[in-house]
């Protein structure tokens, strides 16, 4: 099996194209059950965010899995596959593990070096083995990622401004020490959000959400107020702050509602939903300033010297889990060669009954012992010797040519790692 990404980014298609193909944690549970239901797809995870939605498989086919899982993006998110198709990037094995760590590390970020991307591979990961969608290979493969976000961030200093979108966000409308906020929006952005702004000093919080029964839970832990939606025209004419991020679907803050709020005077917007929770023309009304997702692609974080110091982190782990790769390859060759030698050792021991039959068991005890170990000797060096030559590059080659010295059944291989079934279904 190999490692297939299909995604859409803010580095590869404009904000609004990314709007349309936003997921909520329903419609990529969707996505992730649909694509792990095809026929070349085994695993499959999807990482969703403000600023990507990127499908992680491992396929046995390239071009089947792209095909499949395309087509089925293109079916859940209802944009026409010609349209999305331009905006897509495709990654195939170590293209894959490297636009992983990339993702994880926060080099391939909005806000350069953030680190709620971190969480949210996490996330993917959790929801992936929850939904049974995650096998053994995605799981290596995220739980290195993990490790090379969190190994990134220990060693550099990428994320030491501690930014993320919310928190870039809001120096770019001016700041909120002292101000009166309000969020709209009870999930992760707006928890992470009312935490920035009381951090921050705002002189007020207030947490609206149409589910006011999470709005509080969030309010009561951070120590904000709540709020029902429908109090939001209200609570707009209090606050001279306000971030949006909601997960609906069309305009939550409209024109009208933010410019009787402004009235003229300064009044910051922070939009970092997708799609987008604002009327885009509520940014022409005197005295507001509205900020968002768009308006913070390419802002860094760390230094120069900070991300060159996690590009390199990202190659050597890169190196390291190709060669844990390779070196694990073989181990269906070595299974296969060991269980065909046991049976060959079984076999001579059965003959030998035929052949000697007046041997009592403690010879016969013996002479299996004695010749077992002859076996496991004879074996020993060139199945621990291709593990080590395995983890080179080029590796894998020493396997087929144990197949081919040792006459392996192919199918004998290939059973060591088939995956087992209930049902019918992948484990």
């Amino acid at each position: 099996m190999s490692y297939l990404v299909v995604g859409i980014s803010h580095r590869s298609a404009e904000i609004s194209v990314l709007e349309r193909v936003a997921l909520d944690p329903d419609a990529a549970t969707k996505l992730a059950i649909a694509v792990q239901h095809t026929p070349a797809v085994s695993e499959t995870a999807v990482l969703a965010s403000c600023n990507r939605t990127e499908v992680y498989a491992n396929v046995d086919r390239f071009h089947a899995g792209m095909d499949e899982v395309t087509a089925i993006l293109s079916d859940v998110t209802g944009v026409p596959l010609l349209d999305l198709a331009e905006h897509l990037y495709v990654h195939f094995e170590e293209g894959a593990v490297a636009h992983l760590f990339q993702v994880t590390a926060g080099l391939d970020s909005m806000i350069v070096g953030e680190s709620q991307i971190l969480g949210q591979v996490k996330e993917t990961l959790r929801v992936g083995q929850d939904l049974e969608t995650v096998g053994t290979g995605l799981n290596a493969l995220f739980q290195h990622a993990l490790r090379v976000g969190k190994r990134a961030r220990a060693e550099t200093g990428i994320d030491s401004a501690g930014r993320s979108v919310v928190s870039a966000g809001l120096e770019a409308v001016g700041g909120h020490e002292g101000r009166r906020a309000l969020v709209v929006g009870a999930g992760s952005m707006a928890s992470l959000a009312a935490q920035t702004l009381l951090a921050g000093g705002a002189a007020t919080v207030t947490i609206a959400n149409r589910n006011f029964d999470r709005a509080v839970a969030l309010a009561d832990r951070i120590g904000a107020t709540a709020i029902r939606l429908s109090d939001v025209p209200q609570a707009l004419t209090e606050a001279d702050l306000v971030v949006s991020c909601t997960g609906a679907r069309g305009v939550v803050l409209t024109e009208e509602m933010v410019r009787n709020a402004a009235d003229g005077r300064p009044f910051g917007v922070l939009d970092v939903a997708l799609p987008h929770d604002v009327d885009p023309a509520a940014a022409r009304q005197p005295g507001v300033r509205l900020v968002t997702l768009a308006d913070l692609a390419g802002t860094a974080g760390g230094t120069e010297r900070d991300i060159d110091d996690v590009r390199r982190i990202v190659a050597e782990e890169i190196g390291a889990f190709e060669a844990t790769r390779r070196a694990a390859s073989v181990t269906p060759t070595v299974v296969a060669l060991r269980a065909m030698a046991a049976e060959v050792v079984e076999a001579e021991l059965s003959r030998l009954d035929r052949r000697l039959p007046g041997l009592d068991e403690v010879q016969r005890a013996e002479v299996a012992r004695t010749v077992r170990r002859v076996v496991d000797k004879v074996l020993h060096t060139p199945t621990v010797r291709v593990k080590e030559l395995a983890a080179d590059p080029g590796g894998p080659t020493y396997a087929d040519a144990l197949r081919e010295l040792f006459a392996l059944d192919p199918a004998t291989v290939d059973a060591v790692t088939a995956p087992k079934t209930t049902g019918g279904e992948s484990a």
